[in-house]
């Protein structure tokens, strides 16, 4: 028994130290959950709800084989102690070790529920021993209002059942608050004493479905985050060739122009427009459908220019004299001839 000579008193005050640690924790007087202070307050009640956990396990106090009304008044206070733990163990801020801080708070939680269910301590549904993945339920994704409908249907259960579990809850806290001074005062017989730990077991229960449900959800955003900074591979049986580096030229628009500019830098070499698609083509960049007749960078401007030159290189009467009379124009009329919008 836990009241057992050397075992029960000791116990008692590590279960005792933790819930009271818990408690402070709780009521939020501290300025922040990441202060040294309140980091020291979730280790010590994490080491004394610990030695206290292995000691009721040494005492063998609980077994799912045994009845409610097998267990003694004086032990029941003892039941909640998992939930305790997981309850603590979600204090801890440390970033780095938060998935594996949810993991064993969920596993607290979870064996806390299997052992209320065992007893028949409320009338509740066991979550899972372990939270579903996406790609474990099975169930298509909603995509149209054929699935749109059972959603809003589970939402507004799910919804329904949070009101009355809060409902709940909050009147067990209401008469745990009106019987806690008679049971520690030591004016409670044994079954108000009985009935006091029950509802501390009661009210555990709703507190650790609640804290199951956030924990799921939680841990699915970090393992999403956890897949997306992980590097995409690349598709099976695939693997890019490394590319040749260029090397530097001097890219002309034409023969002409790249013997002229050769002559000058003799050092660097030259390269038509052409040519340098050609080579392109060759190293597997572009193919010669959808290499383009232009230099990269050249606008329909530039290009326009580039070929009226062109044209007058090569002595074509109709752009030498479109050129002439363009010039012809300029003499004789300013520039901005015409344009009266802006003279008021």
């Amino acid at each position: 028994m836990a009241e057992g000579p050397g075992a029960g008193p000791r116990l008692a005050e590590l279960l005792e130290t933790g819930r009271r640690l818990w408690e402070e924790l709780d009521s939020g007087t501290e300025p922040s959950s990441g202060a040294p202070a309140v980091q020291d307050k979730v280790r010590r009640g994490l080491e004394a709800l610990r030695q206290a956990e292995a000691m009721v396990a040494q005492l063998d106090l609980f077994s799912e084989n045994e009845e409610l009304e097998e267990i003694a008044s004086a032990d029941l206070k003892f039941l909640p102690l998992p939930a305790l733990l997981g309850a603590l163990t979600l204090k801890q801020v440390d970033l780095n070790k938060r998935l594996e801080h949810l993991e064993s708070a969920r596993t607290h939680f979870w064996r806390f529920l299997k052992l209320c269910s065992s007893y028949g301590l409320g009338s509740f549904q066991l979550p899972p021993a372990s939270p579903l993945r996406e790609e474990d339920t099975g169930s298509p994704a909603p995509g149209g209002p054929a699935a749109a409908q059972p959603n809003l249907v589970a939402m507004a259960s799910s919804r329904q059942a949070k009101i009355e579990r809060y409902k709940q809850k909050k009147e067990l806290e209401n008469k745990l608050a009106s019987m806690q001074s008679f049971v520690e005062g030591g004016q409670a017989d044994e079954d108000q004493i009985r009935e006091f730990y029950t509802l501390q077991i009661r009210k555990w229960i709703h507190t650790s479905l609640e804290e199951i449900e956030s924990i799921d959800q939680e841990m699915v955003i970090l393992r999403s985050r956890g897949s997306a900074k992980q590097p995409s591979a690349p598709p099976h049986g695939t693997s890019r060739q490394p590319r040749t580096p260029l090397k530097p030229f001097i890219l002309t628009r034409d023969a002409a122009q790249a013997r002229v500019f050769g002559a000058g830098y003799p050092g660097l070499p030259t390269m038509t427009v052409d040519d340098w698609y050609e080579q392109r083509r060759r190293q597997g960049v572009v193919s010669a459908q959808s290499a383009p007749h232009r230099a990269p960078g050249i606008t329909d401007e530039e290009l326009q220019k580039q070929q009226q030159e062109k044209k007058e290189e090569e002595d074509d009467e109709e752009a030498l004299q479109k050129a002439r009379n363009w010039d012809d124009w300029k003499d004789t009329h300013p520039r901005g001839y015409g344009n009266r919008q802006n003279m008021g």
